[in-house]
């Protein structure tokens, strides 16, 4: 197995974030990386693909924002870390906004996504560390492969950032890999959260199904996304499927639905799989409340790999950082 990871990505360090009503610490911190990468081995560093790929499943518009964001809160008279405070709930619309704080409140979904001066440099190479890792699968010199990115994407949208996410790494990899010619390329999603970006990006298309096993969104972020009724629209109706599942699931729990979400993949016969990982569902995570254990991850990574598809894996989410390595380990191992 090949692993892509590059260290820029450590760059982005948010310093606290607003959750359940109140200040605290932030979960996505720099050393969730470096304890994978010291659990999983040597990876190769990430090539720069440039920002074509980003473009074809980002709004350019909200590309640049995120480019400039913090750099306009800083000549704004600001310090720290730029986040919004207002959001348009209601008749959204192309407006033109010159002030950072209209354009935070525009471009992101909640306030516990921070933007600081490392973000974009990080966000950038998160993708071209998931573009990286895809280039062997596509050029049928690997298997499998392991995109150690961070921050993670599966939360952030065509226009949108959230839920420590700015760019959508699977998606990124999963357009890409259409662009270069790969026929259907299915997403399954298995992180605690659901990957409402990714859902949101490829809705209304067929060509590229997303699965996702995740905690109930009645009682869980992202909350508005990921109900099981919710299956796509027009070219993608029936391509989305969502499996719910309640606090406390163990593995004894997580097996019948990933036995169903594999069925729901296998049906759609894809060529290529991407797969969006999540070490939160973890027991000792401190944000989720799944069940698994480490060597939980193994047995379902063997059955993903039972698919027998070349498979690129993404890292997502994961905030118990002294197990995040073995975590990720046991899973990587499974294949």
């Amino acid at each position: 197995m090949i692993s892509v990871f590059d260290p820029r990505q450590s760059a982005h360090r948010p310093l606290r974030e607003f959750h359940n009503g109140g200040w605290s610490d932030h979960a996505e911190v720099p050393s969730r990386a470096t304890t994978i990468l010291g659990a999983v081995g040597d990876a190769v560093p990430a090539a720069d693909h440039g920002l074509d790929p980003i473009h074809a499943v980002h709004d350019p518009g909200y590309v640049t924002f995120l480019r400039t964001a913090h750099a306009r809160w800083a000549a704004a008279g600001r310090e720290g870390d730029a986040i919004g405070y207002v959001w348009p709930v209601v008749r959204r619309r192309a407006l033109t906004l010159s002030r950072i704080d209209a354009e935070l409140g525009r471009y992101s979904a909640d306030a516990v996504t921070p933007i600081g001066a490392g973000t974009w440099d990080s966000a950038y190479w998160a993708a071209q560390t998931a573009l990286t890792a895809l280039d062997p699968l596509l050029g049928g010199t690997a298997r499998t492969s392991f995109a150690l990115c961070r921050p993670p994407g599966h939360h952030a949208g065509a226009d949108y950032l959230g839920g420590y996410c700015y760019l959508n790494n699977a998606a990124i990899a999963a357009q890409a890999a259409r662009d270069q010619g790969a026929g259907r390329v299915a997403i399954l999603d298995l992180d605690y959260h659901h990957g409402n970006g990714t859902q949101d990006i490829f809705w209304t298309r067929g060509d590229v199904p997303f699965v996702s096993i995740h905690a109930d969104p009645a009682q869980d972020f992202p909350f508005f996304w990921g109900h099981a009724d919710e299956a796509g629209e027009d070219a993608g109706a029936g391509a989305t499927r969502n499996i719910v599942l309640p606090h406390g699931t163990d593995i004894a729990g997580y097996r019948p639905a990933l036995a169903q979400a594999i069925a729901a993949v296998r049906g759609f016969a894809p060529d290529l799989l991407v797969l969006s990982f999540g070490a939160d569902t973890f027991a000792g995570d401190p944000i989720c409340h799944f069940a698994l254990e480490t060597g939980d991850y193994a047995e379902l990574g063997a059955i993903v790999a039972a698919l027998g598809l070349p498979t690129l894996v993404v890292m997502e989410g994961g905030y118990a950082v002294d197990a995040l390595g073995a975590n990720v380990a046991s899973f990587l191992n499974g294949f």
